[in-house]
């Protein structure tokens, strides 16, 4: 029996021209930390709603890994949060999440991401973004997609525009102690995506979609 066998999420595998997107595996976490700990951000702002990123190294290293133990245990029907490790030129540069709650009614899923800052800068957060919005609406069936991003991240921003997302309002929250951050919220409907000229290869996907979709 294959770790495949037990929790089928491992065999999910997405590909773009240059990335691969899978479940974080054990094995990987290490990686997943470096990429954390070589910095995602300039200090001086906060691009999370949360401010993970802040917390001192050996528990920043601690909480990385018991985060992704975390959400594999939430994971049921119709309910998840599937964190993607994003790999370049055979390296976890990122992680790319994408989550639903209640999908076989809503059929929504919200999407969230970092990259490590060596690895800003090339186009690779418009391209794994594109890849969790393609799975969604052409494998799980999607009708729409959600995301959010700190009224100044013009990086972030400017991808969700790039694929079609439109404004769907704001909030403000405190991400920091006396600190508010307005928070954009953006949606796009599969009608309205700007679908990127490649296609997305998906392996492993049929032993997983009645847990993912609900049905």
């Amino acid at each position: 029996m294959s770790l495949g066998d037990v929790w089928p999420l491992f065999d999910l595998e997405l590909r773009t021209p240059r990335l691969r997107l899978a479940p974080v595996r054990d094995e990987q976490l290490p990686e997943v930390v470096d990429a954390v700990l070589a910095g995602i951000h300039d200090p001086s702002v906060m691009p999370f709603s949360v401010p993970w990123t802040e917390a001192p190294r050996e528990q920043l290293i601690r909480e990385t890994a018991k985060h992704q133990w975390r959400q594999r245990c939430t994971v049921e029907p119709g309910n998840w949060t599937l964190n993607f490790a994003v790999e370049f030129e055979g390296r976890v540069v990122g992680m790319q999440d994408v989550s639903a709650r209640d999908f076989a009614l809503l059929r929504t899923v919200n999407s969230g991401s970092w990259l490590t800052q060596s690895a800003q800068g090339q186009g690779l957060g418009k391209e794994m973004r594109a890849a969790v919005v393609l799975f969604a609406f052409d494998y799980l069936k999607a009708t729409a997609a959600l995301s959010e991003a700190a009224d100044w991240n013009v990086a972030s921003l400017g991808v969700s525009k790039s694929l079609g997302y439109r404004a769907n309002g704001v909030s403000d929250v405190v991400d920091r102690p006396g600190k508010v951050t307005r928070l954009v919220h953006i949606r796009v409907e599969e009608e309205f995506l700007k679908r990127p000229e490649w296609s997305l290869q998906v392996s492993g996907f049929e032993p997983v979609k009645a847990l993912l979709t609900g049905e």
